[in-house]
């Protein structure tokens, strides 16, 4: 079961995920004038701000960029929106901006060249991480909450539908349902309460990553992994939010 947290077209989407692709956007005409440069480091021949430097460095670095979690980066992403594009751009990448989440993040752009060279490492989560990826995606839009909480019993229940050969065995699916709490913990889609380890925010983040594309193709895998009644595939998505890729440096076939 593989799929891609990459935007996708909105053909086939249920009613429901209708316009969930339509992400927010805040037109950014110029970049401000700082005044004089001090280079950073020896040799710096840099043309932007070190703001916007800094601002491009952690969004090819970090999953995203929250105003909530880090509100300097973030007023320095919406300042520079417009130049970040472009340079984002130049590396085959987009830059998505929710201002009504204030989150942004970086995403690989796809198109048919073997010169191109893929920045962002594929985040591989498997298949259970998938599942509930999915279903926190589904209980944070049906809540009308600001704070979305859920607990570690709530948790296993969304997993009440899945049965298979391997987990017939109670005490490893706990453990498999555990290890996916710790990988979204992990990729921030869940926060752990200090006071209460047992009870847990969901991140409006995952609401930004996961399309509306996303959530569809993984609902269908769930729906046929539950009929099918099978072990869970050791991979089942690849998020493109993450690290760069040491790609190998073969060479192509023209555009």
């Amino acid at each position: 079961m593989t799929t891609d947290l990459e935007s996708r077209g909105d053909e086939g989407i249920p009613d429901e995920y209708a316009g969930f692709d339509q992400l927010p956007t805040t037109h950014k005409t110029a970049v401000a004038d700082d005044g004089p440069r001090v280079p950073r480091f020896d040799g710096d021949v840099s043309a932007l701000p070190d703001r916007a430097c800094w601002a491009l460095q952690n969004l090819l670095t970090r999953r995203f960029v929250s105003g909530e979690r880090q509100p300097q980066l973030w007023a320095w992403v919406t300042e520079y929106e417009d130049v970040l594009r472009v340079r984002l751009s130049e590396l085959d990448l987009r830059l998505r901006v929710v201002d009504e989440l204030e989150v942004a993040y970086v995403e690989q752009a796809g198109y048919d060249s073997r010169w191109g060279r893929r920045i962002l490492k594929r985040e591989t989560i498997h298949a259970y991480d998938a599942i509930l990826a999915l279903h926190l995606a589904k209980y944070l839009r049906a809540s009308r909450d600001d704070v979305v909480l859920i607990t570690r019993e709530e948790i296993h229940e969304l997993f009440a539908g899945v049965t298979n050969a391997i987990d017939r065995d109670l005490a490893q699916f706990d453990k498999r349902i555990e290890r996916s709490v710790d990988k979204l913990e992990e990729i921030e889609f869940l926060r752990r309460h200090r006071d209460d380890p047992d009870t847990f925010t969901v991140s409006p983040v995952i609401t930004a990553v996961m399309s509306a594309s996303v959530i569809t193709d993984l609902q269908r895998q769930f729906e046929q992994f539950i009929g099918a009644g099978d072990s869970p595939p050791d991979d089942a998505v690849a998020s493109s939010l993450d690290d760069r890729d040491d790609d190998e440096n073969d060479e192509g076939d023209d555009w």
